[in-house]
């Protein structure tokens, strides 16, 4: 684990956060179970293309709390 994928998790971790989403409901939003997102936010695992892609779309077509 890199200091890179460290702060990127917790970057995704404050953006889902954020949102207002808890971690199951947004797992199941980009197509993964949550034990691989929880492993991803905690830098453990490199999120693919594929999956930053989503997390993208998802995030994209979301309110932002206030």
């Amino acid at each position: 684990m890199t200091p890179a994928q460290v702060l990127a998790g917790q970057t995704l971790r404050m953006m889902r956060e954020a949102h207002g989403l808890s971690l199951r409901t947004f797992a199941d939003l980009v197509g993964v179970s949550p034990s691989h997102l929880s492993r991803v936010e905690s830098g453990y695992r490199l999120a693919t293309d594929s999956l930053t892609r989503r997390i993208g779309a998802a995030l994209a077509e979301l309110p932002v709390r206030a």
